[in-house]
């Protein structure tokens, strides 16, 4: 029996989501309202505002695992719709949400736990989102290699602190850290300044993404798409390490040939 028949997929935007479904086509679809999903078909729906009747639902219909995908925005909360019993959810949820993203995606899944279900990370339904270590195309010189590691201890440092996953490096230097906006902002941004680079006698820098130090592994694993290849060859970068087993590529094949097409670099590397 597929697993999928006992698992719910609370799915949110971007390309995530329809790898899972891809490689699980029985999961139980579920869509926050107020909350993009890219999903098409009929789906679960449910409110933020009524999340233990959800939950009790979700336990009606067998459900044994839930797993949380894609991009998701908080909804505009209705206070109106609050049943009693979400409603005594609400300051836990809240405290947490004061904290930053890993309180409340920790506080998130703790609350799916008491009702006995098993959140487990995407990549347990799709093994192959996690490289392991190795270069999967082109070559990092030694300057790459030293902006790599000063990379991975820029990002340990933003995460420690619950800001981002991700930073540009060139020659030692930190040219941009991901904060809220996320990746793509933050490329956009090197592409913009790329006179910063100038004085480099012409190296050209390297993306560097991990998870944060504390991170739940089962939700919120940082991703590299082919959008972000693109990004990264827009803004003039040499290559992308990541986190060996840290980091999901959605679309392995599509990715490698994007980074290849464009000369980058892709290395999943120990830190």
């Amino acid at each position: 029996m597929s697993g999928g028949l006992h698992t719910a997929l609370i799915a949110g935007a971007g390309r995530l989501p329809t790898l899972l479904q891809e490689a699980e086509p029985d999961l139980l679809v579920c869509e926050m309202i107020g909350a993009p999903c890219d999903l098409k078909g009929d789906h679960l729906r449910f409110r933020i505002e009524r999340l233990v009747p959800f939950l009790d639902e979700l336990a009606d219909r067998g459900i044994k695992r839930v797993v949380f995908a894609g991009a998701m925005q908080r909804p505009a909360i209705d206070p109106e719709q609050f049943d009693p019993r979400s409603a005594q959810l609400v300051p836990r949820l809240a405290m947490a949400m004061q904290a930053g993203d890993d309180a409340t995606l920790r506080a998130v899944i703790e609350v799916f736990e008491e009702w006995e279900f098993e959140v487990i990370g995407a990549h347990e339904i799709a093994p192959d989102l996690l490289p392991e270590a190795g270069v999967l195309c082109g070559t990092p010189s030694a300057v790459d290699e030293h902006d790599a590691q000063r990379g991975a201890e820029i990002v340990a440092a933003l995460g420690a602190s619950d800001i981002g996953q991700g930073a540009v490096v060139a020659r030692g230097l930190c040219l941009a850290v991901e904060t809220l906006p996320g990746t793509d902002a933050m490329l956009e941004f090197v592409r913009y300044h790329k006179g910063l680079r100038a004085d480099l006698k012409g190296l050209k820098g390297v993306f560097y993404k991990a998870p944060k130090p504390a991170q739940d592994r089962r939700a919120d694993l940082p991703a590299i798409g082919v959008q972000t290849v693109a990004n990264a060859a827009a803004a003039g970068l040499s290559g992308i390490a990541f986190e060996a087993g840290g980091v999901m590529l959605l679309d392995r094949a599509a990715v490698v040939e994007a980074a290849q097409e464009a000369g980058l670099f892709l290395w999943a590397c120990v830190p």
